[in-house]
């Protein structure tokens, strides 16, 4: 990593101890070089495992920057078992490209108090596993000694030390292990052990100092040359993804519309047959009411003509069995229809059943007739549990062996009687 995590902290900042994993992709300027597309492919498929497996051990990735990756967990054996998982899994993957196309991640792991900042982690927590990252080989994992001492007697592994080693802006020497063999995984890569005398150092140092004078400025703008090309790619697919997205927001919104459209139709359809049966019910209504006022207009003349007669007289004259037909008017499930019946008349009473159109099903009829001749009628359907359905109240008027009835179902669907007597 180019730049620092965060060495400095303003007073009252939340600190915590965490085990953080810094991973970073091994010769990435290289591959991008050859074949940037293949290598992002490569490594968009890499990260998602290396994503899964992060979530597999309760752990959470707080950071990306291009192709590195931190993440954190709560517990030094889970941090480092998903290392060595990953490292694994990322084996099996690579082993089906060429050699000179396999990205491979370099792994750090430590210890270590760091400072929270939202979701993102700082300090020197943070950069100790990113050096220590720098530290490993393509496919390896170095880890600090204060992940050592927590892990060396819970995981079966085998390790190899590295000594004290001085890592840039790091101000005390780190002790390294090298994870050479994990079980399951086999023998990893390990670097060599960079112990050195002072005066090594010094060489050292100087060689570094004149390299760096002479490569520096190459180096940079390298760098920054890598990271403009990345930035471009990553910003075209952003751009890709966002008109995808605007796309299915588009036809998204006109399947709602088209949907509502529709709902608003099949609405106004309804109205429409419910204002229709309203209609005809106050029609049938209105002509019920002029029947009867009609009965009781002509049984009242006739009462007045022939100076009255008893009861029982007027119910003699009506007797019999009436039969005929039953019409029902429309309803939402059911069209208009119309079928045969009869009932009984005896002493001011009517009754009748029949079978109904579904299995199991009787029709039951009964109801009063006055002595001048108004009817007042009940009818239901009952199923062979005694169960009742299907309610109707009519009204009419039986004279001249005719009975005429008409009224409707409690849902508001009309019925009907025309019968004669037999």
């Amino acid at each position: 990593m180019s730049e620092e995590l965060g060495n400095h902290t303003t007073p009252g900042l939340e600190r915590k101890l965490a085990t953080i994993l810094s991973a970073d992709v091994a010769e990435y300027s290289r591959l991008m070089a050859n074949d940037e597309e293949q290598t992002l492919r490569t490594f968009r498929a890499h990260a998602q495992v290396f994503e899964s497996l992060v979530l597999l051990h309760r752990g959470r990735i707080f950071n990306r920057a291009g192709d590195a990756i931190l993440a954190e967990f709560s517990s030094a054996v889970e941090a480092v078992r998903c290392a060595t998982e990953i490292q694994a899994a990322l084996r099996t993957r690579n082993e089906h490209l060429p050699a000179t196309r396999q990205v491979r991640f370099r792994i750090g792991v430590n210890l270590g108090d760091v400072v929270v900042q939202g979701t993102d982690l700082l300090g020197d927590g943070v950069n100790v596993a990113a050096r220590l990252q720098a530290a490993a080989e393509p496919g390896g994992i170095c880890v600090s000694g204060s992940v050592y001492d927590q892990i060396r007697n819970k995981l079966s592994l085998s390790f190899k030390s590295l000594g004290e080693q001085s890592f840039k802006n790091i101000p005390q020497p780190v002790r390294t292990f090298s994870i050479a063999d994990a079980e399951g995984l086999g023998a990893l890569p390990t670097p060599k052990a960079r112990r050195r005398g002072k005066g090594a150092l010094v060489w050292v140092a100087a060689v570094v100092l004149a390299v760096a004078l002479g490569s520096g400025y190459w180096a940079y703008s390298q760098k920054h040359r890598e990271q403009a090309e990345q930035a471009r790619v990553m910003a075209e697919a952003a751009k890709q993804e966002t008109a995808r997205r605007d796309a299915q927001l588009i036809a998204a919104k006109q399947a709602a519309g088209e949907a509502q459209r529709q709902a608003d139709v099949a609405r106004q359809q309804a109205e429409a047959e419910r204002n229709h049966a309203k209609a005809g019910a106050r029609r049938v209504a209105n002509e019920q009411r002029q029947r009867e006022n009609a009965v009781r207009q002509a049984a009242a003349q006739a009462q007045q003509r022939a100076g009255g007669l008893p009861p029982s007289a007027g119910a003699a004259r009506i007797d019999g069995v009436y039969a005929g037909s039953v019409c029902y008017g429309p309803s939402p499930n059911d069209p208009a229809r119309c079928y045969r019946a009869e009932a009984t008349v005896r002493e001011g009473k009517i009754a009748g059943e029949w079978h109904g159109r579904d299995p199991g099903v009787t029709v039951k009829l009964a109801g009063e007739i006055s002595a001048i001749g108004e009817v007042k009628i009940e009818m239901h359907a009952e199923r062979e549990d005694g169960q009742r359905f299907g309610r109707a109240n009519l009204s009419g008027t039986v004279q001249n062996g005719r009975l005429d009835a008409s009224g409707f179902f409690f849902n508001g669907r009309t019925a009907s009687l025309s019968w004669r007597r037999d």
